[in-house]
Order: structure tokens, then sequence, then C-alpha cells
């Protein structure tokens, strides 16, 4: 009798080993199988549970253990290696890639639904405009809140690119796109694909539904220097030439470049194609043209511990101190400032009509934590709003030099990155290095819209953008323009 229940008991054990139910569990495999089964479904083996709740139940149970990751859908740890110099396909770079992606597509299903986004609770085009019937709203409030829901309403359309060298539109890459004062042209640097850069002018007269077709009008002139910063001059009369700054390679010295529009479309009654014109400045990290008249027909350039301020028909230049490089400039028009922004982090501005000033004679001082990447004056001139390569997004007032408001959402490491600044319709545009386009609220800093990449997010790939109310004139249409790889996208609204 011993023996016989000796037995059976031996045959218990070798029938657990066997049956994968009936087998032992450790406390993290018990905690995983009761989060992917019911008691309910336990006498259903063959059924099989959806990826999605494995995957909840494994990321929140499974403890971070260095140098592994931990899958939810295959329920174990993999190994992980550094990824470089090695054929292994699973490394943290690669697992937050795939991560990045599968969130893009998600958004991008999201995007081209037809239902409508709300940007704020409680408002839509109904209830805004009965508040504006009962005097809830005054006319600046109902104008600013209409253009949001535009906005949240945007669709992307594709835009058909003409151009006298096709083959050259299916190879060259977007690097950047920005619009004339007008909104009638896009300047765009094309990264070709044996190396180096090339320009070219968009005219946006055609950019109007349902056909969205533009001219691309190409020139020879070809670079293969970089781009440092580029901004519209007017000089002959507004926007009648593109200041550039090219950094220098090997013997050859970093530029200013007046490139006239002219060389690639004359869109101005009665003028003649110019001349090229550079200046050697070695060395410029950024550039700005002033339209303030005490410093008509010049422009700034930022250098490393100096800022350099030069007339274009006298060749006279000024020199002021610094102790950063200049990544960002922009001249105010009201008052003879010059704005600087910092490697440091510091926004200061000079007095342009005093000539070779010291650290000490800065007219207003701003502090961001880590380098400026961008800046733009607001109309009034009491306000100006700045990124850094912390993502951070500022507006700042003038007169008491504080912090007034931040935008958050912004994604940088160490790009210089654009902004955006539209007052007439109060909002505030940037592309983050996630390649994720971000429109805020300009006046409370609200979050209207989040709009994915239609390509694969890379940061070779981040989309350049201009917003405008009036593309292709004044009575042009309203919306925002994405560039992204050799690709030009839509997003009107009405």
């Amino acid at each position: 009798m011993h023996k016989s229940g000796w037995k059976s008991r031996r045959h218990g054990r070798r029938s657990q080993r066997q049956n994968p139910r009936l087998r032992q569990h450790s406390p993290n495999e018990r905690c995983n199988s009761g989060a992917e089964q019911s008691p309910q479904d336990s006498d259903h083996d063959d059924e099989e549970v959806p990826s999605t709740s494995s995957s909840s139940a494994g990321s929140s149970s499974a403890p971070d253990l260095p140098g592994y990751y931990f899958d939810p859908e295959k329920n174990r740890y993999f190994r992980l290696l550094p990824g470089h110099n090695n054929c292994n396909p699973l490394t943290r770079e690669g697992i937050e890639q795939k991560a990045m992606e599968l969130k893009r597509l998600q958004l991008l299903e999201e995007e081209d639904r037809p239902t409508k986004k709300i940007t704020r609770m409680g408002f839509n085009a109904t209830s805004l405009l009965q508040k504006s019937k009962l005097g809830f709203l005054n006319a600046t409030s109902y104008c600013r809140l209409a253009h949001e829901l535009r906005v949240s309403c945007m669709q992307r359309k594709k835009v058909q690119i003409h151009s006298s060298d096709p083959s050259a539109l299916a190879s060259d890459r977007f690097n950047l796109i920005m619009a004339d004062t007008n909104s009638d042209r896009l300047f765009t640097v094309n990264d070709v694909k044996v190396g180096g850069s090339k320009y070219g002018i968009i005219s946006l007269r055609g950019l109007k539904p349902p056909t969205l077709r533009v001219h691309m009008h190409e020139n020879l002139y070809f670079t293969n220097r970089k781009v440092n910063s580029v901004c519209w001059a007017s000089l002959n009369h507004q926007d009648s030439h593109i200041l550039l700054c090219l950094m220098g390679i090997a013997e050859t010295p970093g530029c200013a470049t007046l490139l006239p529009a002219s060389l690639f479309v004359n869109s101005h009654p009665g003028d003649r194609p110019g001349m090229l014109c550079s200046f050697r400045i070695p060395g410029a990290w950024s550039c700005a043209w002033s339209s303030n008249i005490q410093a008509n027909n010049c422009f700034s350039t930022g250098l490393s511990r100096w800022v350099l301020v030069t007339n274009v028909v006298t060749g006279h230049r000024l020199s002021f101190g610094t102790s950063s490089d200049v990544l960002a400039q922009q001249f105010a028009v009201m008052t003879p400032l010059l704005f600087n922004g910092c490697r440091s982090g510091e926004i200061f501005a000079i007095d342009i009509r005093c000539r070779n000033q010291s650290n000490n004679s800065k007219a207003i001082s701003l502090f961001h934590d880590k380098s400026v990447t961008s800046m733009k004056i607001l109309q009034e001139e009491q306000c100006l709003v700045a990124s850094d390569m912390a993502g951070k997004i500022k507006l700042w007032d003038l007169r008491t030099t504080k912090c007034v408001t931040q935008y958050e959402g912004h994604v940088n490491e160490y790009a210089r990155l654009p902004l955006h600044v539209h007052e007439e319709e109060g909002i505030l545009v940037a592309v983050g290095q996630d390649c994720y386009t971000r429109i805020w609220s300009l006046r409370d800093a609200h979050l209207l819209r989040t709009i994915p990449s239609p390509h694969p997010t890379s940061r070779t790939n981040i989309p350049s953008v201009a917003f405008s109310s009036r593309f292709g004139g004044v009575r042009g249409a309203p919306g925002l323009l994405m560039a992204v790889q050799q690709d030009l996208y839509y997003f009107p609204y009405s």
C-alpha cells in the first residue's frame, strides 16, 4: 500500500511536468499569466489572448534589468548590446525608433479620419457663434478662437511640383523652405544626392484647391558648403534678395552671400537680373536683415564672440564683442536695437547707433538655461518669443525682462530649429527633433494641434514648415506648408 501511494505521487509529479497548465510558476510568471487569463477562461487553453492586454500587463509587472529589454508580447527578456559595430538587431536605439514609428502611424491614422478635432473643451463652431451673439466674447476673442477652430480642421494634401528638371525633384531632398513677406514665394534649400546644396524659388500662385500645383524655378547656382542661416533681404525692393551664411570648408573661408531673387524668377516689373554679392565673413552662425531706417541697407551676422553689422552699399562695418557664439539674430523696427541669442543661453540687445560696444553696454539681457536657437520679436516690440536646445519656448516681457508664458511640448536636444509666430492668427508653430509639428495659442500657450510627419521619423528628415493666411498673394489660400524629403504638403483651412 505504501508502494502504490509512492507510485501515484511520482505519477502525479510526472503529469505536472508534462501538462503546462499544472506546472509551478514563478511569482513573475503567475502575475503575468493572471493578467492574461481570467478565471472564467481557464478551461480554454486554445484561445488566443490579445497582444494589447499582455503588453500592458507585462510592461507594468516586469522590472527593469540593466542591459536587458523586456518584450511584453513574447513575455521574456532579451539582452541589449551597443548599437554600433555589431549586427545585433536589438538595440535600445532600434527599440526607441520602433516605438516612435508605431506612435507616428497611429497619429497619422487619427489625422486621416474625417472627424473634427477639439482644440478646447466646450468650444465648437456652434457654441462659439452663440457666445459671440450673447456678448460673452468680444471681436478679438472671437477671431482668435475661430482661427483655432480652423487650425483643428486642417487636412493634409499633397502638392504637385512642376519643374524644368523632373528628375531632380525625385532625388533632391528638401532641407529648408522660407516664405517671403507676401507669402507668394518660397525660397528652398535642397540637398543634392551627390553632395552639396542647390537653391530654388517656388511660385505659390497656383496653390489653389483643388489642383494644388506650384512651379519650381531653379538656377545653376550650386554650393558644396553648408548653409548656416538664411533670410529674405529688401535691398532694391521688398524681398529682392536672399541673404545666406555659408560655412567655410578646407581653404575656402565662410561668407555671407546676397543672392538676387531675379536669378530664379523675375516677379518684379522692371527688375533686371542682379549680380551675386559675397562678403568674406568667416564663421558666421546667424544672419538678419535690417528693416530699421536707422540701419538702412544693413545686415548683421553672428560669429563666435562677435557681432558684425555690415552696410551693403558702402561696405562699412560695426563690430560688437560678445562672450559666446551668436546663434540667432533679429533687428527691431521701431527701436534701434539688434537682438542676439547666444550659445550660452543669453539673449541681449545692443544699440546699433553706438559703435564698438563692450559686454557691459547691453540694452536688454535675458537668460535661458540652454543655447538659444531662434527668436521672434512681436509687432509691438514689447515681447519676444525664444526657443532653446532644451526644448523650452518662452515668451518674455521686454519691459520687465521676465518670462510670462512657457509653451510646453517642444522637443529639441541640439538642433537649431526655427520658430514661426503669426500674431494675426494668434498662433505659434514649431517643428521638434521628433519630427512633430506643434501649434500653440500665442495668447495662453494652449497646445492646439500636433501633426506627425508623413514620412518615418529621423533626425536627418525633420520637416520644414511655413504658415500664412494668404499663400499665393493677397487673395491666396490660408494654411500650413510642410516640406519633408522630396514632397511638399499643404494643410488648408477656411
